[in-house]
């Protein structure tokens, strides 16, 4: 049996706007990453997309984003939706950070590595998966987590230099419930959301950032 999962990225943060490291610090969406999110839900919505499961990160930003992108959905709160924990690198410089790959650089820092992160994230969303009545689950989370997670399922064709998917953008995959796995089928921007609803499109006022 196969099950389709929805994984959105938050909108834009004030963090994103100033670009400051966020991984498990937080900071409150701006009117733009709000904006972003509402027209995720518009897109989603307009395909005639419906989730019977919704869930996000425990940090504030992702319960901004889901409040926006479908008011009135019912969620749930998990730990294993977080960002990556950047230790000592938390609410610092986005300059500061190494070019991709990280794998093991923040642990020195009291950070999570690499694996650390990904393994979470296959876990808590495959247990989501696997929960009965789950058939159309939507959930947010970040960037780099969302990243980790999409590597995973690529394999060997993932790129671990590829920059994380843009605010707001939606990852769709389908799980398949005997095997256990999952399969990237297409990913949604910005962009595409404007193109399909016929509206102009948002203005970032900010470059791509990495929590």
């Amino acid at each position: 049996m196969n099950k389709d999962l929805y994984l959105v990225r938050h909108g834009q943060t004030i963090f994103n706007l100033k670009r400051i490291i966020q991984g498990w610090s937080d900071s409150p969406l701006t009117q733009l990453g709000c904006d972003q999110a509402a027209r995720a839900g518009m897109f989603l919505r307009a395909r005639g997309i419906e989730p019977d499961h919704a869930y996000t990160s425990t940090l504030h930003r992702t319960e901004q984003t889901i409040a926006n992108l479908w008011p009135g959905l019912a969620y749930e709160r998990l730990d294993g939706l977080r960002e990556w924990f950047f230790g000592d690198f938390e609410a610092e410089r986005v300059v500061l950070m190494p070019e991709r790959p990280w794998r093991d650089f923040y642990c020195q820092f009291g950070g999570e590595g690499q694996m650390q992160v990904r393994e979470r994230m296959v876990a808590t969303l495959t247990e989501l998966m696997q929960r009965p009545d789950h058939m159309c689950v939507l959930a947010v989370s970040h960037g780099s987590a969302i990243k980790e997670f999409m590597d995973h399922v690529k394999g060997a064709a993932a790129d671990e230099r590829d920059r994380v998917p843009g605010n707001c953008s939606v990852l769709h995959f389908v799980f398949n419930d005997e095997a256990g796995t999952f399969e990237l089928i297409e990913i949604f921007t910005q962009e595409d959301y404007a193109r399909e609803l016929g509206l102009e499109p948002l203005v970032a006022t900010a470059g791509p950032q990495r929590g």
